[in-house]
């Protein structure tokens, strides 16, 4: 009979690749994992992995199981997780955010929360949308914060917030002093975007029709950076309106222009998966972020 035991450590090997490591992730010794893949692809009666001294690879089967393997375990938290409501015991709720929104996000609903749900505990983990959007679907998070569009597809998805860029320059830039601005006339200025893996950069390149890589020059990780370049006069940069308070305010050498293009420009969304149990602590988060905006 196939345990989670088994599954567990099938999973952590598919994910290291090295049977010592995936030993040390679950903190048992090597043997007691080699003997439990042993017994488990002797009661499937295949091999779930190729190894010798030097490499472990997946075979096609156990790439197949695996995913099943992924699947089964979802559905066990998802029953752990129905039983710590029932059972009324307090758990965090697991958030991920991506960076272009947590800074200006966090200090504006984090305070509402403590105050509107107390019971409500968040651990909170910051990175980029495919990796959050795995970790949602694998059960690694129960929720994230994303901007749209990207694609969701087998997740639930409710949007709450829907902004539009905005140009941020030098003031002796050719492009300073304008109110609104459309993306035809950003070539008069060296615009400069986020680095690949960011969906602010798509978003940006969608809403200006971009679709060259030469069209911007130079990248760089975070709007924090981007806003320090423009102020040294290397060019100008577009950032959400949820931004623009933090990053542009009291710098009196930047000017900001609404891109007047068709939006809004991105929309931000709390995401789940299909079959999340705490759909109340949803709902209340998402009245408390609509809430925050409306202000």
């Amino acid at each position: 009979m196939i345990t989670l035991k088994q599954l567990d450590y099938a999973l952590a090997i598919e994910k290291n690749l090295h049977f010592k490591k995936a030993a040390d992730e679950c903190f048992i010794s090597p043997s007691t994992l080699s003997n439990a893949i042993t017994e488990l692809e002797a009661h499937l009666g295949l091999q779930l992995f190729e190894r010798n001294n030097k490499q472990v690879i997946v075979t096609q089967a156990g790439r197949e199981i695996l995913q099943k393997a992924k699947l089964v375990k979802n559905e066990i938290k998802g029953i752990n997780e129905l039983a710590e409501i029932f059972s009324k015991i307090s758990r965090p709720i697991s958030l991920g955010i991506i960076p272009t929104i947590s800074p200006y996000f966090l200090p504006l609903i984090l305070p509402k929360i403590e105050k509107e749900l107390p019971s409500v505990s968040l651990k909170i983990e910051e990175s980029q949308s495919n990796i959050l959007v795995k970790q949602v679907k694998e059960g690694d998070l129960d929720i994230a914060i994303l901007a749209l569009p990207y694609d969701t597809k087998g997740l639930k998805t409710y949007p709450f917030w829907g902004e539009d860029f905005f140009l941020v320059t030098h003031q002796n830039d050719k492009l300073a002093g304008k109110s609104e601005i459309k993306a035809s006339e950003l070539h008069e200025s060296k615009l400069m975007l986020l680095s690949d893996g960011h969906c602010l950069k798509d978003h940006i390149l969608d809403a200006c029709k971009i679709r060259s890589s030469i069209s911007y020059s130079l990248k760089a990780s975070s709007l924090t950076t981007l806003i320090q370049l423009v102020k040294g006069k290397m060019g100008s940069t577009l950032v959400p309106q949820m931004a623009l308070k933090e990053l542009v305010a009291n710098q009196k050498n930047l000017f900001v222009s609404h891109l007047n293009e068709p939006g809004p420009h991105r929309e931000i969304a709390l995401v789940c998966r299909e079959h999340y149990p705490d759909q109340e602590n949803i709902t209340n988060l998402l009245e408390i972020f609509s809430n925050v905006f409306k202000q």
